[in-house]
């Protein structure tokens, strides 16, 4: 039986990250527990970042543990505008630190697939092994349409909005609607059965302050301050290829770019479907 611990970590700048780990509910159990594997949970946006519950059963099989915390401006983190991408990994590293991990693995969904390939380019060989899951690439300077090319238009727009900069996605924030045709019906099923828990982490995200979801966005669409291809630890790619958030030509160019990557691409599968296959993602990890 498990349960999820939250602490908050207080950094040298003063800043806070509201950090959470999966931990054993029955205390003669706990020794055997914190001996798994960490793996920090790198959430989308905008998502709080509680432990993917839909994953702790496949966790648990392979010997693993969650580890996760709120990106600045979300939750009970204290916000950091101007972060970059590799912004991240400086802030898993204190989190890790902080309980006591010394290595880990890193998975991503989404907006997490950039974080945790961050993370992997910068914190070297602490990070075991990295999974990006229907994640972005790099903003590629000079060859903007095929970043944008095969996103739905609203979302092609909001990165738009993010490459103009904090105030231009902030303005765009006021006019911007919802627009149930970026998920596939595969997403929307998705959403109706086992991964209907991302609803419980999505609310809490967009009814608090938009500053998280807004610096994340600023983020995605200008460098990351690290390069993919530094990455020298196994990485999974896992996409779907009828994805209309981001389409699965991200995960294409990234495996082009890291050269020790593995790309799966999932048929029929959008942006929230492929999490049907979240847990062999898991299983990968579990062999690294």
């Amino acid at each position: 039986m498990e349960q999820i611990r939250e602490t908050d970590v207080t950094l040298d700048d003063g800043r806070v990250l509201h950090a959470y780990e999966t931990v054993s509910a029955d205390p003669s159990a706990a020794a055997s527990f914190s001996a798994r594997t960490p793996v920090f949970w790198l959430h989308g946006t905008p998502n709080i970042g509680a432990p993917p519950e839909p994953l702790c059963a496949a966790a648990a099989e392979h010997g693993l543990r969650w580890v996760s915390y709120d990106r600045p401006g979300y939750g009970g983190s204290t916000p950091n505008p101007g972060r970059t991408i590799a912004s991240a990994a400086g802030d898993v590293a204190a989190v890790a630190d902080a309980l006591g991990i010394e290595r880990f693995g890193v998975l991503g969904h989404s907006g997490g697939g950039p974080h945790a390939l961050g993370c992997a380019a910068v914190l070297g060989d602490r990070v075991v092994a990295a999974v990006s899951i229907s994640g972005m690439r790099p903003y590629p300077e000079g060859h903007e349409d095929a970043w944008y090319a095969g996103m739905y238009p609203g979302g092609a727009a909001t990165m738009r909005a993010g490459r103009a900069g904090r105030e231009a996605r902030e303005a765009y924030l006021a006019v911007e609607e919802y627009d149930p045709e970026m998920f596939t019906p595969a997403d929307h099923e998705a959403l109706e059965g086992d991964w209907k828990w991302i609803m419980s982490v999505v609310g809490p995200a967009i009814e608090g302050d938009p500053g998280g979801m807004i610096d994340d966005d600023v983020a995605y669409a200008h460098p990351w301050g690290c390069d993919p291809a530094a990455i020298a630890v196994p990485v999974l790619l896992l996409h779907g290829d009828k994805d209309r958030l981001c389409p699965s030509s991200h995960s294409e160019s990234l495996a082009r770019q890291i050269p020790t990557a593995t790309l799966r691409i999932s048929p029929g599968d959008g942006h929230l479907s492929v999490l049907h296959h979240a847990a062999e993602a898991v299983a990968w990890l579990g062999a690294q």
